[in-house]
């Protein structure tokens, strides 16, 4: 039995003009009918209704809440909200427009003023900052979830793309002259920071890949390596490393002594004990190797002057925890379990976070409130230039003075008698 042909296909069919307008007519019919029949496919949404969000009036009343000249919410509300001060906060934003064109306000076909820069800007930042869904933000901002999310990781590129290589640089001379007094301050000369690793948990992660990323706490997570100071300055972040892999892993695939290696790194000179050394270290938790650029605490110590030694150590060792909380309490995103489901958009989010991290620590001249809370957040846990590369020989000489275990154990003996003679109770 021949199949029916639809309605439209006949009148094609049996149609003698030769007219253009009737054939195309006839097609569209045609090609009307298989979609009815087959299901829509792109476009709006059958039975899903448009909704009028007055973006263009919400604008407004953010501009009065916080942007006015007489805004009706202060400086205090404006910095617990987003996290930093009303004029960092238009530095990156403005940045961010000058930098990429999809945030600048524009008109569509129909003469409709789009989301301006600061709703889209306001829904990311409430997204990393208060680590809400999308949705949670339309509102207020009056902005739908896909753009949303779209605005967020165009926001954190943009970040990463324009203060990156400020705020996520390695120490250069200044900085490493500012950080080798702070060392000698806690009694530790010749101490660059802390290093240590965070596990961030990643809800969505796809089932191919969670038993790489599952580790010690049985779900799927992933790794940040950080180096901070005692200002709560993050100096290195190393971050994408599945969650199985242990702090020792991930030291052996970091970066972070590239530049000392490669002779790149401003040199460090310093005396301990009647000793000389010329390269910095980072004081380090009991897993991490005897490099000569690590200082290790002592698991059981005996004597007083070993028990002075690793309580200090430990104390000043702090500085990465310290910044892994007020991070997490900035930004409640990294402190959550992850959403998103590829790698590439929760690296950036991270590394967005560690540089406006770093910018609200020199916005606010390297102090921080011990009294600093946030709504649902963690609490606060209180040179010369080397002469560039170097040959294949020269370099496999560096890692092996970096990886020197002798030097090691000479280094930790000079600093357990250095603090020993240098305690606040002789004086």
């Amino acid at each position: 039995m021949p199949r029916k042909r639809s309605r439209a296909r006949r009148q094609l069919d049996d149609s003698s003009s030769d007219d253009d307008d009737s054939l195309i007519l006839s097609a569209a019919r045609i090609v009307q009918t298989f979609s009815n029949d087959k299901g829509r496919h792109g476009g709006s949404v059958e039975g899903h209704r448009v909704l009028y969000r007055d973006r263009e009036g919400g604008h407004d009343r953010m501009f009065r809440d916080y942007l006015a000249d007489n805004p009706t919410y202060g400086p205090e509300i404006f910095r617990r909200r987003y996290r930093m001060s009303r004029e960092l906060f238009l530095r990156i934003m403005n940045a961010v427009e000058a930098h990429d064109e999809y945030f600048v306000q524009k008109r569509n076909a129909a003469n409709v003023l789009g989301l301006s820069c600061f709703q889209k800007v306001t829904a990311a930042m409430r997204m990393l900052t208060y680590g809400v869904p999308a949705d949670a933000t339309d509102e207020y901002v009056r902005i739908g979830e896909s753009t949303a999310l779209e605005s967020l990781r165009r926001f954190v590129a943009g970040v990463v793309e324009i203060f990156g290589d400020e705020y996520l640089r390695y120490p250069n001379e200044a900085d490493t002259a500012r950080l080798l007094a702070l060392g000698e301050q806690q009694g530790f000369p010749g101490m660059l920071g802390s290093i240590d690793c965070m596990h961030w948990a990643w809800k969505n992660c796809p089932y191919d890949k969670q038993g790489q990323y599952k580790g010690h706490v049985n779900k799927p997570t992933i790794i940040l390596e950080a180096v901070a100071s005692n200002d709560l300055w993050i100096w290195h972040a190393f971050f994408g490393m599945p969650g199985s892999h242990n702090d020792i892993n991930v030291l052996h695939r970091s970066p972070l002594f590239d530049n000392l290696a490669e002779g790149r790194a401003p040199e460090v000179n310093y005396s301990v004990n009647g000793h000389d050394y010329n390269m910095g270290y980072y004081l380090a938790d009991g897993i991490y190797p005897s490099w000569a650029t690590l200082v290790k605490s002592i698991t059981l110590p005996m004597g007083n002057k070993r028990q002075y030694f690793a309580k200090a150590q430990e104390a000043a060792r702090k500085m990465v925890e310290r910044a892994f909380g007020v991070l997490q309490s900035r930004f409640a995103i990294v402190r959550g379990p992850a959403r998103f489901w590829d790698i590439e958009t929760l690296a950036l989010i991270m590394r967005a976070c560690v540089i406006m991290h770093n910018m609200i620590v020199e916005d606010e001249g390297f102090v921080v409130d011990p009294n600093e809370r946030f709504d649902y957040g963690g609490e606060n846990v209180q040179p010369a230039r080397g002469r560039g590369t170097r040959t294949l020989d020269e370099y496999i000489e560096a890692q092996r003075m970096i990886r020197n275990k002798e030097t090691h154990v000479q280094m930790k003996e000079d600093l357990i008698e250095h603090l020993w003679n240098h305690r606040p109770d002789l004086y």
